[in-house]
């Protein structure tokens, strides 16, 4: 026997102003002028350029009855409460001299890879295969996925039949590419790879390419005294061969021909005047936005219309709509604007003295709540700031992220940021013996004499993050 219950439940949800507002924060300022771009084709009602002259209100406020659920008064969308709009930090001066150099046009990697296999593949079976291959490749070039997966792929995506020979065959020829060793399946195929590439008759080179094709795992240990007996050489030819395989390039999809790095604009600007820290948020490429005029002359248009007939009841609901998404954008541009100075300030003063030297030393522990607590907002909201977000100081350019670090109590009392430990961690190991490089213990004793307690997972965690290997392979001849 079935029971009926009532539950009673609060739930909060966003308003659309409040989504937008949201996703306009995470947008950083290299791409906030493509999405006020996109608003401004999509909005009619939302226009680029200053303020125009003062438009005249008409003396009596009409109502109309439309569709909507609350009566809204015409006169509301006729008054100017939305003044032309400019990108908070405006202190840019037209007439400054730009610093920024032009920065070329380049193709990305994967577009780099498409431009050649129309040399190497024959047919379109094969030329669909490499292009599968190609959208699979990782970040830096490798291709993790077995082949059986991309068989299934193709299978199940686009209903083309294939088998592991066929796709493994297409593969050999999507490796011939440049750079060379793309489409590697593990490090040691991506070695290989550029090893065959060159053409030399070094017998270093030889060397290099027995020491991995057959030898990667003592090679990977630094196992020297082994690879010295396997391939009955010395120590001066075997040193040779690591020279040559050291200066092969491990990430080839981070590589390709002609390729420039990425050009970065910062979001803030934060420069030292005579002591003083001056912020600016970055807004050269953004628009100044309005509300179109001629559509709040327009909504007046119709406003003295029949309103009973449909397509004026229409009109007026399409014009109203628009004249609100406007405005509700450019309330979110001001409000995203203002949130972003107001964090910048808040991690300015509270990392004031690195922001005055560039002195990674003077970087004080810091965590989003504590901003969170100085603007009086969610540490979501400040989250969704500081990601993908940067700042252009005297001594470079540095993501948000870079100035919240946990903390490490030094034997005085002091709190240190993590990011000096490892600052720390990293001196030591550069001044350790090649021939003897600390293991982690050691490493865990020599920061201990410096007053830092830790324990040796957490200095390997560090030695990790800072890319560093273990001290086996530290090691050299």
């Amino acid at each position: 026997m079935s029971s009926l219950s009532l539950k009673i439940s609060q739930q909060q949800r966003l308003s659309p102003q409040q989504i937008q507002f949201i996703k306009l924060l995470q947008v950083p300022t290299a791409e906030l002028a493509a999405r006020i771009e996109e608003e401004l084709e999509d909005n009619p009602a939302l226009e680029e350029g200053p303020d125009m002259e003062s438009f005249d209100e008409p003396e009596s406020h009409e109502t109309v009855d439309d569709l909507e659920r609350e009566e809204m008064e015409i006169g509301d969308y006729l008054q100017d409460d939305y003044a032309g709009y400019k990108m908070a930090g405006d202190s840019y001066d037209p007439n400054e001299e730009s610093k920024e150099r032009p920065m070329a046009t380049v193709a990305s990697a994967e577009e780099f890879l498409f431009m050649q296999i129309g040399f190497v593949v024959k047919g379109e079976r094969e030329q669909l295969i490499a292009q599968q291959l190609i959208g699979s490749l990782e970040d830096d070039g490798y291709l993790r996925r077995n082949i059986e997966s991309i068989v299934n792929d193709l299978a199940f995506t686009i209903g083309f039949v294939t088998d592991y020979a066929e796709v493994e065959a297409v593969l050999k020829k999507v490796q011939a590419l440049d750079p060379a060793g793309i489409g590697a399946r593990d490090l040691q195929e991506c070695l290989s790879l550029q090893l065959h590439r060159r053409e030399s008759q070094d017998p270093a080179h030889s060397l290099a390419i027995r020491l991995i094709d057959g030898y990667f795992d003592e090679f990977s240990k630094k196992h020297f005294t082994v690879l010295q007996q396997k391939l009955g050489v010395e120590e001066s030819q075997l040193k040779a061969a690591m020279k040559i395989i050291t200066r092969l390039n491990p990430k080839p999809g981070g590589s390709e021909a002609g390729s420039v790095a990425p050009f970065l604009q910062a979001d803030f600007i934060v420069t030292n005047q005579n002591g003083k820290l001056d912020i600016k948020l970055n807004g050269k490429n953004a628009p100044e936005l309005r509300v179109s005029r001629a559509f709040q002359e327009m909504l007046q248009t119709y406003a003295k219309g029949d309103k009973q007939q449909k397509d004026v009841k229409e009109a007026v609901t399409f014009i109203k709509h628009k004249l609100d998404s406007a405005s509700w954008f450019i309330s979110a541009i001001q409000q995203r604007q203002g949130t972003l100075l107001k964090t910048m300030e808040s991690i300015v003063a509270r990392q004031y003295d690195f922001f005055l030297t560039g002195d990674d030393a003077n970087l004080r522990p810091l965590k989003m709540k504590e901003i969170a607590a100085l603007i009086g907002m969610d540490i979501s909201t400040v989250s969704r700031v500081v990601s993908a977000k940067s700042v252009q100081t005297d001594f470079g350019m540095y993501p948000l992220k870079y100035f919240f670090t946990e903390g490490i109590l030094h034997d005085s009392g002091e709190d240190f940021s993590t990011r000096e430990l490892k600052n720390i961690l990293r001196e030591i190991i550069a001044n350790e013996s090649p021939l003897e490089p600390y293991s982690d213990e050691e490493l865990e004793q020599q920061l201990a004499e410096r007053g830092f307690v830790v324990k040796r997972r957490t200095v390997a965690k560090y030695r990790e993050q800072l890319g560093i290997p273990v001290s086996r392979l530290r090691k050299e001849l």
